[in-house]
């Protein structure tokens, strides 16, 4: 089994709906990843911050009934929020309430398989330094997965995020990127062409996905292109964060331990079966409420 160390921000989304209703969820991208992780059965441990209140003692619980191991230190103040207001479209918009920390000398001693960051976490100070350390220590022993997911109100000035996220996809195997992100990033550039960039300096796989348009991949810089599943849409919360886990999932399950020699050699069939499954489970969270993630029993085993 593939072991997983997932490094990030965990938070509680405030739904608001077109209607004015609203819903709470626990959220944070890589939180979110470590639960579909869960859900598919393997072994992970999320290394965050939250508070000493109800709102933390919900992130533990709804972590926990996935099994994911939950560490870190607790701030005194509350645990973040991030407040969803979701579209007609099923689109949302984000307002943050939230500082990032992290204390990486909580993290296992027993290096995990994976080391997955990104968005916030890998993006904002002063924790962003910090998990940027946990990448250079552990990458000569772990695969290094990243997904930027930017926060655009959140990380500041576009010229320095962009070197801190160059830096980290030099450093990663992994590579998942929303063409949104792709096109704050570089405004100038079609996305597609700053992810086979990306492919370039990085590892070997860079997927970029687009919402319910063409998904494509880069696999050793050669590219991959596939068609997500047409579904009616609840809200796009959390489908990104499904995609990645179910990516990493059928990834560690194809090479167990994502033994990184053996991944690397892995063929193009393998990477379009594999980013084939991640649209599958990015389709069945959106068309349920929140950052519901499918659990095994849902995902099918091939596609």
């Amino acid at each position: 089994m593939t072991t997983f160390l997932v490094v990030g921000e965990a938070l509680v989304d405030v739904i608001v709906r077109p209607d004015g209703s609203r819903a709470e969820h626990v959220g944070g991208s890589p939180a979110n990843v470590a639960l579909g992780l869960g859900r598919l059965g393997n072994e992970v441990t999320l290394l965050t911050l939250i508070g000493d209140d109800d709102h933390g003692a919900l992130v533990r619980k709804h972590l926990s009934s996935a099994g994911v191991g939950v560490i870190g230190s607790t701030s005194d103040g509350r645990t973040a929020t991030a407040t969803a207001t979701i579209h007609a479209d099923g689109s949302a918009t984000y307002d943050f309430d939230l500082t990032w920390d992290v204390d990486i000398a909580l993290a296992p001693d027993a290096d995990a398989d994976v080391l997955h960051i990104g968005s916030i976490g890998a993006t904002v100070a002063p924790g962003s330094d910090e998990v940027r350390l946990l990448v250079t220590v552990r990458r000569a022993s772990s695969v290094i997965s990243f997904d930027p997911n930017i926060r655009p109100a959140l990380v500041g000035p576009r010229d320095p995020v962009v070197r801190r996220v160059e830096h980290l996809v030099v450093l990663s195997d992994i590579v998942k990127v929303s063409a949104e992100d792709l096109s704050w990033l570089y405004p100038a550039v079609v996305p597609a062409l700053s992810a086979a960039r990306w492919a370039h300096i990085g590892g070997p796989l860079v997927v970029m996905t687009s919402g319910a348009e063409t998904v494509v991949a880069f696999w050793h810089g050669r590219r991959i292109e596939v068609e997500p599943s047409s579904v009616e849409v609840v809200d796009t919360v959390g489908a990104g964060d499904a995609f990645m886990a179910a990516l990493l999932d059928t990834l560690g399950r194809v090479v167990p331990g994502l033994n990184r020699d053996e991944f690397y050699e892995l063929t193009e069939d393998v990477i379009e079966a594999a980013v084939k499954r991640a649209t599958v489970a990015s389709a069945l969270t959106v068309m349920r409420a929140g950052a519901d993630l499918p659990t095994r029993a849902e995902l099918p085993e091939d596609q």
